[in-house]
């Protein structure tokens, strides 16, 4: 069997799916994207292109290792994103050509359901508190939202006071009912972190998420080791080796890599794995679509540390498609009481409705994040 073509294809909301097709008629899929940056990722899978028409699906490892290594260049959001598409086809054939689910190729189950959250647009309680709400009626009991707006650098206490207000009104309305982690985005400095982690612990949220920019990742176990609230990030993280050097500072409690965004399957089973080492849980992060989730899926049934799986359904980026949308056997994508059950399928276990994706790839609209600003002009970070 040989690899003969690679067809990407733009989609609403915010997506970019990839078919990889074979001599033999087995075809996989992945999803390699960026969010707002589909294009770029998009002219980078077809320059890797060339490394693998005419080369055998099934070496994955082998693949893998010259699309990461052979250019020289490597690592980085855009590369690490297009491999990680082309990754999850190749896994998608293999599990297609084997007859089984991608976890029966990684060594089976490790646990029969997979806890699922789902992210709470908003930033006004009124506003979470409804979405938690219609999410509370499909069975959700677990969710993520937005620890706080734009912060200054150094910034005062009326917005540190409007963060608070927030997650103070979601706990007094639902009690220990629910559980929710705290989404900081990256926007927030480390003297500021300091200041809303201290304001924000007695609401005890699941979890800090990026309390401050990865690149910033020194302050990890500077800012663990004054709460007892888990730390969580590295969705802007994309190989073990960026990985490597928080495990060995410390201070993280869970990592999110996104399986679209960090190498794929083959790297995010070797990042869990690192992570077990150090006792680190992993809640794979996933705002995208259908293909990136059942990734994700896979990886969470192998991996003991897997915690709970963010998931997209209903999110306020969906704008023009849902999670679903693409999908035909709806139904394997079910949740049972806040879970999802394994995949039943071979591959990825998910069929493409490939004739929708061809006829709304036309007109596929270019998805951008805000551009936020401070009260004095200069930019915030999103």
């Amino acid at each position: 069997m040989k690899i003969t073509k690679l067809t990407t294809y733009r989609l609403a909301p915010r997506w970019l799916f990839l078919k990889v097709e074979t001599d033999e008629g087995v075809s996989g899929w992945g999803e390699a994207v960026i969010e707002g940056r589909a294009r770029t990722v998009e002219a980078a899978v077809n320059e890797l292109a060339d490394y693998l028409i005419g080369k055998e699906p099934s070496r994955i490892n082998d693949i893998w290792q010259t699309l990461y290594r052979a250019g020289f260049y490597r690592g980085g959001p855009i590369l690490m994103s297009a491999i990680a598409g082309i990754d999850q086809a190749l896994w998608d054939i293999k599990g297609k050509v084997l007859g089984a689910p991608v976890y029966e190729l990684l060594g089976g189950l490790v646990r029969d359901r997979m806890k699922m959250y789902s992210w709470v647009g908003g930033d006004r309680p009124a506003d979470v508190i409804a979405g938690i709400r219609k999410l509370q009626a499909i069975g959700f009991d677990t969710f993520k939202l937005n620890g706080c707006e734009e912060v200054g650098l150094i910034d005062n206490s009326r917005t540190v006071d409007a963060a608070v207000a927030v997650v103070a009104e979601i706990r007094e309305t639902f009690g220990s009912a629910i559980e929710f982690g705290l989404d900081f985005h990256g926007r927030v400095s480390a003297p500021m972190a300091r200041v809303l982690i201290k304001e924000l612990e007695p609401y005890r949220p699941l979890f800090i998420e990026e309390p401050v920019l990865a690149e910033q990742a020194e302050y990890y176990p500077r800012l663990a080791a004054m709460t007892h609230i888990p730390i969580a990030a590295g969705e802007r993280m994309f190989s073990r080796f960026d990985f490597k050097r928080v495990f060995e500072g410390g201070g993280i409690s869970i990592i999110q890599p996104d399986l679209s965004h960090a190498g794929g399957i083959t790297e995010c089973h070797k990042i869990a794995s690192m992570a077990e080492a150090y006792d680190v849980g992993l809640a794979p992060h996933c705002p995208l679509g259908p293909l990136a989730l059942a990734s994700c899926l896979h990886i969470d049934f192998v991996a003991r540390n897997a915690v709970f799986q963010e998931q997209s359904m209903g999110i306020h980026y969906n704008q023009g498609a849902e999670l679903l949308d693409y999908v035909l056997n709806k139904e394997d994508f079910e949740f049972h009481d806040g879970y999802m059950m394994p995949p039943k399928r071979p591959g990825l276990g998910v069929e493409i409705d490939e004739a929708l994706v061809i006829e709304r790839s036309k007109n596929a609209p270019d998805w951008r994040n805000p551009v936020w600003r401070h009260a004095d002009g200069s930019v915030a970070e999103w």
